[in-house]
C-alpha cells in the first residue's frame, strides 16, 4: 500500500517544476491532485540566479526573490501559493527508486508515492573532478554550483576569504559568470580551461577573444590548453594549490568547478527509450511509457525547426517544455489536441556589465560584425551562422530588446544570404529587415 497517492507527480523541484505547476493550476486542477517531489529544501525557484545576482557583493538576490515563475516576468510562486492551490511540496526527499510499470516510487526513507500521471524534471547534476579520479578534488572549498546550498556554501567561503585568490576550472556558462561574480568580490581570479577559446560549444574564436580581452582587462588571469590535475590541502584540508598538466601550480583560496553536467536519468534506465543521453519523447513530451512525460534537460526531443532529435540544457527550454508537457496531459484527458513543441534554441549570460543573446543554430560558416573590441566604452558586435545559403543563428552582445527580438525572427526565418561580405557590412541592419 502506497504511503500516498496523486493523480500528477513531479519528480525534480527545479525551474520545470515551478512553471509545470502554474500551468496545471492555470488549466484546471483540484486540491490534492498534484504532488512536486524535490532532492531540495526550498520550493522551485530561479536557478539562473545563483551563478550571478545571489553572488553580488551589494544587494544580493535573496529568496523569496526569485521564485519561478518570475524569470519570465511572471508571478512569484511563494511557498504559500502552492499550498493555496492544493499543491503538496515533499521536499528534502530524493527518489531511489521508480518503478515506471506499477506507477511507483520510493523514497530513500522507504515512503513510497503512487501516481497516475509523472512529469521527470530531474534535471542535471555537475560533472565532478573526483568522478575522473583528480588527486585532491574532495578539498575542502573546492565548490560546484547546482543547487543554493551549493550557492550558500561559496558565498560563506568569499566572505572568509576576502581579497584572496580564486580558481575558476572550465570556460563555459559557469565559468565566465562566476569568474566576474567572484572578480566583483574582489578576489583575484584566474580561468583555466583545455580548450583554444572559452565557451567554444557556442562562441566563435572572434567572439570568444572579445570576453577573453574584455576579463583581462577586468584582472582575470586566463590560462588556456590545459586541464587541472591535482590539489594540494593544508593542514586543514582546504585547497592551496592547483596543479596543472602543463606543469604549472596556481595559489588557491577557493576553486569553482564548471566543467559540465550530465542528465539525471539513472532512476529510469532500462525502463524509457533513450537517446542522445536523456530520455527520448515526442513533440509532446511523452516518453514511451504511457502516461510518463520527460521535460527540460533531460529530455531529448524532436526538434522541429531542424527535423532532427536534441537535447537542450538551458533555462528557457526547462520552462517552456515544461509548460508543453501540462497542456499535453490536460489535452488528452479532455480529449483535445494541441500543437506539436516548435522549439527556437535560445541561450543568454550576463557578466559585469555585459548582455548577449543567441538564437538558432551555430552551424556552419559564420560573419562577424560590429564593434568586438574589448576597450570599447560601448561594445555592441554579433555573429551570424550561414548553412546552405541561409541565415541559421545569430549571436548579439549589447542589443537593445527590439534588436534582440529581430536576431531572435531572423533565426526563425532563416532568410537566404547571397554575400557574406554584404552580411557583414549590413551587420545588424539585415535582422532589422527581415
Amino acid at each position: 500500500m502506497a504511503d500516498k497517492s496523486f493523480k500528477y507527480v513531479i519528480v525534480g523541484g527545479g525551474v520545470s517544476a515551478g512553471y509545470a505547476a502554474r500551468e496545471f493550476v492555470k488549466l484546471g486542477l483540484k486540491a490534492g491532485e498534484l504532488a512536486i517531489i524535490s532532492k531540495e529544501a526550498v520550493a522551485p525557484y530561479e536557478r539562473p540566479a545563483l551563478s550571478k545576482a545571489y553572488l553580488f557583493p551589494e544587494s544580493p538576490a535573496r529568496l523569496p526573490g526569485f521564485h519561478v515563475c518570475v524569470g519570465s516576468g511572471g508571478e512569484r510562486l511563494l511557498p504559500g501559493w502552492y499550498k493555496e492551490n492544493g499543491i503538496e511540496l515533499i521536499l528534502s526527499t530524493e527518489i531511489v527508486k521508480a518503478d515506471l510499470a506499477a506507477k511507483a516510487l520510493t523514497t530513500a526513507c522507504g515512503a513510497t508515492f503512487e501516481y497516475q500521471n509523472l512529469i521527470i524534471a530531474t534535471g542535471s547534476t555537475v560533472i565532478k573532478l573526483s568522478d575522473f579520479g583528480v588527486e585532491g578534488a574532495d578539498a575542502k572549498n573546492i565548490f560546484y554550483l547546482r543547487e543554493i546550498a551549493d550557492a550558500d556554501q561559496l558565498v560563506e567561503a568569499i566572505k572568509s576569504k576576502k581579497n584572496g585568490k580564486a580558481v575558476i576550472v572550465g570556460g563555459g556558462y559557469i565559468g565566465l559568470e562566476l569568474g566576474a561574480a567572484l572578480k566583483i568580490n574582489d578576489l583575484d581570479v584566474t580561468m583555466v580551461y583545455p580548450e583554444p577559446w572559452c565557451m567554444p560549444r557556442l562562441f566563435t574564436s572572434g567572439i570568444a577573444a572579445f570576453y577573453e580581452g574584455f576579463y583581462k582587462n577586468k584582472g582575470i588571469n586566463i590560462i588556456k590548453g590545459t586541464v587541472a590535475t591535482g590539489f594540494t590541502t593544508d593542514s586543514n584540508g582546504e585547497v592551496k594549490q592547483v596543479k596543472l598538466k602543463d606543469g604549472r601550480t596556481l595559489d588557491a583560496d577557493i576553486v569553482v568547478v564548471g566543467v559540465g553536467g550530465r542528465p539525471l536519468v539513472s532512476l529510469f534506465k532500462g525502463q524509457v527509450e533513450e537517446d542522445k543521453g536523456g530520455i527520448k519523447t515526442d513533440g509532446f513530451f511523452k516518453t514511451s511509457i504511457p502516461d510518463v512525460y520527460a521535460v527540460g534537460d533531460v529530455a531529448t526531443f524532436p526538434l522541429k525547426l531542424y527535423n532532427e532529435l536534441r537535447r537542450v540544457e538551458h533555462v528557457d527550454h526547462a520552462r517552456k517544455s515544461a509548460e508543453q508537457a501540462v497542456k499535453a496531459i490536460k489535452a488528452k484527458e479532455e480529449g483535445k489536441s494541441i500543437e506539436e513543441y516548435d522549439y527556437l534554441p535560445y541561450f543568454y549570460s550576463r557578466s559585469f556589465n555585459l548582455a548577449w543573446q543567441f538564437y538558432g543554430d551555430n552551424v556552419g560558416e559564420t560573419v562577424l560584425f560590429g564593434d568586438n573590441n574589448p576597450e570599447s566604452a560601448k561594445p555592441k558586435f554579433g555573429t551570424y551562422w550561414i548553412k546552405d545559403g541561409k541565415v541559421v543563428g545569430a549571436f548579439l552582445e549589447g542589443g537593445t530588446p527590439d534588436e534582440y527580438k529581430a536576431i531572435a525572427k531572423l533565426a526563425r526565418v532563416q532568410p537566404p544570404v547571397e554575400s557574406l561580405d554584404q552580411l557583414a557590412k549590413d551587420g545588424l541592419c539585415f535582422a532589422s529587415k527581415v
